[in-house]
């Protein structure tokens, strides 16, 4: 059967020549990396991040406070003690750059976690003045259960995925941050 047999129309060498090549364009086109966006582009895109990680982040801050009552943990409370969990003793200003937070702030949510008895002071050899923070035992037994129930709830996350998928989220997230790291978060 000929090309013409096959289309209703006669078909030349040089016309073949041209579907073969297209052929392979579309080939290459399908495994080329794609372009860069433009800056535009990448702002659409990223407007749209910020869209999900607003809902996301109140809807987290309301479930840590609906099942962590138990251990005393506000979402404030919670981070400062995973804050001390994964860098030991720190002190309030420490604390507040680390997390972008007002040392105001932190200072309120270490008083309470002192008040449930999950941190406490100690001098600080470096400084005199500012006093470093660090966990009790209460506190680490807090913060491991409620790691526990979080760990349990995202493995329960669907969508097919990866590592690589992770990864790229953080690698997104990680540029957005430091788009704004110079914004102070102690001046009102």
């Amino acid at each position: 059967m000929t090309d013409e047999d096959m289309t209703g129309e006669h078909m030349t060498d040089e016309d073949t020549a041209d579907e073969d090549t297209a052929d392979e364009g579309s080939t290459a086109d399908r495994t080329a990396v794609p372009a860069a966006p433009s800056p535009d582009e990448l702002a659409e895109r990223l407007t749209e991040v910020f869209d999900l990680v607003g809902p996301l982040y109140r809807r987290v801050h309301r479930k840590v406070e609906r099942e962590a009552p138990d251990e005393g943990l506000s979402v404030g409370v919670r981070a400062v003690l995973d804050l001390l969990r994964a860098h030991g003793p720190m002190t309030v200003p420490q604390m507040g750059r680390a997390q972008a937070l007002s040392r105001q702030f932190v200072q309120r949510m270490v008083n309470d976690a002192a008040r449930h008895g999950l941190a406490e002071s100690v001098a600080n050899p470096a400084h005199r003045r500012s006093s470093l923070i660090r966990l009790t035992d209460g506190g680490r037994a807090a913060i491991g259960a409620v790691r526990a129930r979080e760990h349990a709830l995202l493995r329960r996350v669907d969508g097919d995925l990866t590592m690589a998928d992770i990864d790229a989220c953080l690698r997104v997230l990680g540029a957005m941050h430091a788009l704004f790291a110079d914004v102070d978060v102690d001046v009102d």
